[in-house]
């Protein structure tokens, strides 16, 4: 007799677990489920033309970026020498990031990649070499032009880099709208 009871002891703890098991499922299944993307773009004009009027460079910004770049983060640091920062991620999700700086260049380069290193090599940009630097985390696109440097850099591929470098401009371009890419109506750079 005892043989017989723990034989239901261990099957009606099976069958309970597998009653659980359903009623989880079909909660699961009836829940709504949101799979949007949460990441929630930033307008950043407003600190771009702050950024514009007390920066001693042109700041940077992208212009005509394709569909699916949205813009993520955005600083202005004056007591960071003059550090610019906007952050986006590209049409696959990988982060892209300008970094703009009066800072030392050697200094500055590696925080801003997190510790990458130059490899010797350019890519063409519109006609303009820019350094590339490849690091563990980030790559990167530098350029060094009368006291600022500027690093497009990113967990994303040089492709991605290079199109967001591309797009940049300096002085006045403000976007006429952000988030919403690609954009029209954008004012002239200043040159």
């Amino acid at each position: 007799m005892a043989g017989m009871r723990g034989k239901q002891t261990v099957r009606d703890m099976v069958l309970s677990m597998a009653v659980i098991g359903a009623v989880v499922a079909v909660i699961y299944l009836f829940l709504p489920h949101d799979d949007t993307d949460r990441t929630k773009p930033v307008d950043y004009r407003i600190e771009l033309v702050t950024a514009q009027r007390a920066a001693p460079y042109p700041v940077m910004a992208p212009e005509g970026l394709p569909q699916g770049w949205k813009p993520t983060s955005v600083r202005y640091d004056r007591d960071a020498g003059a550090a610019w920062h906007l952050g986006f991620l590209d049409p696959d999700r990988e982060y892209v990031a300008i970094e703009q700086s009066t800072q030392a260049y050697g200094k500055y380069v590696p925080k801003v990649t997190l510790k990458a290193e130059n490899t010797g090599r350019t890519q063409l940009v519109n006609g303009v070499a820019w350094e590339r630097w490849a690091g563990k985390k980030y790559d990167a696109l530098v350029l060094r032009d009368k006291g600022v440097t500027t690093v497009v850099t990113g967990t994303a591929p040089l492709a991605r880099l290079t199109e967001m470098a591309e797009a940049l401009k300096g002085g006045s371009t403000i976007p006429s709208t952000a988030p919403s890419w690609p954009t029209a109506g954008t004012a002239a750079p200043r040159s």
